[in-house]
């Protein structure tokens, strides 16, 4: 599943798994700092209850982060890293357009090093403060735990080789099936409408993607539209598109579980799902998406 339908709105999947993640992670890591703290209040240094005449007041301690705003501080940090990692590995493709490095609607990030960073943080500071070490343990053990099963069922959800749907040609009104349309070639599979604002703002870069990989299949496949709607909105725009496809029931957006538009699909000569993104696609996280899907199809 790629997005999530809100009446008319349509939310990623991802991002909004990471927020749960995140905030269940941070009131966890709350919690166990709170409970830990109300124990040595009560009991002695031994975990002997004490009811001796308290020991005059120690100073007072350097204030602190607390346990649940340093896992939010540690997820914040690493988005940074994962955005700045992604930027430093596919920098060419953000040579020639520097202004779409802040864009982050382009899901271009590299979560490994993301990961590594955000754990690095809260080691650093487990390591200097050694009382919120559990309560830090805690929350990171539970949101990578509830982060890694979202990914999983997200991943399980995704369909196996070819959906199931028949689509027409725009250019000669015949029908053909996905696996059809594809003819055995690595496929950027776009779900669209001329409706939808953000696919009116990412098709130049699909267009002319379609234009300098010519080993690579580019499909519209329009949501709902009528041929001559169709037809109409391409005349206007000027965009010059091949391989056109008609989906008016909207079957291939229910199939790949995405209701939201604009979303894009990357799939092999196998028709296995390479990648897959919701929302606008930038021409530089485009570039480095086809690239990724030319390496995997020439394994």
């Amino acid at each position: 599943m790629l997005s999530l339908s809100l009446g008319p709105f349509a939310l990623p999947v991802g991002p909004v798994l990471l927020l749960v993640a995140s905030v269940l992670a941070s009131l966890v890591a709350e919690w166990v700092a709170r409970n830990r703290a109300k124990h040595a209040a009560v009991d002695g240094p031994d975990g002997v209850r004490n009811d001796a005449e308290p020991a005059p007041a120690a100073a007072p301690a350097p204030r602190r982060i607390a346990a649940g705003d340093a896992i939010t501080a540690s997820v914040l940090l690493g988005l940074l890293a994962a955005r700045l990692g992604h930027l430093a590995l596919n920098w060419h493709a953000y040579a020639d357009s520097p202004a779409s490095v802040i864009d982050i609607r382009d899901g271009g990030w590299n979560l490994p090093i993301g990961v590594v960073a955000g754990l690095a943080w809260l080691l650093r500071l487990g390591w200097r403060t050694p009382t919120q070490r559990p309560a830090l343990a805690a929350g990171a053990v539970v949101g990578l735990v509830i982060w890694g099963m979202g990914l999983q069922m997200q991943q399980r959800a995704a369909p196996v080789g070819y959906p199931e749907v028949t689509l027409v040609s725009l250019k000669d009104g015949q029908p053909a099936t996905l696996a059809q349309a594809a003819r055995g070639r690595p496929v950027v599979v776009n779900l669209w409408a001329s409706w939808c604002g953000p696919c009116r703002v990412e098709m130049p870069d699909l267009a002319e993607a379609q234009r300098r990989h010519p080993d690579i299949g580019f499909l519209f496949v329009n949501q709902g539209e009528s041929a001559e709607k169709v037809q109409a909105f391409l005349a206007r725009s000027g965009l010059a598109l091949d391989e056109v496809w008609l989906d008016q029931g909207s079957r291939l957006g229910q199939a790949i579980r995405s209701p939201g538009l604009p979303t894009t699909v990357f799939l092999d000569a196998q028709g296995r799902q390479v990648d897959a993104h919701f929302g606008v696609l930038s021409a530089a996280s485009l570039q480095t998406r086809v690239e990724a899907l030319r390496r995997v199809s020439k394994r």
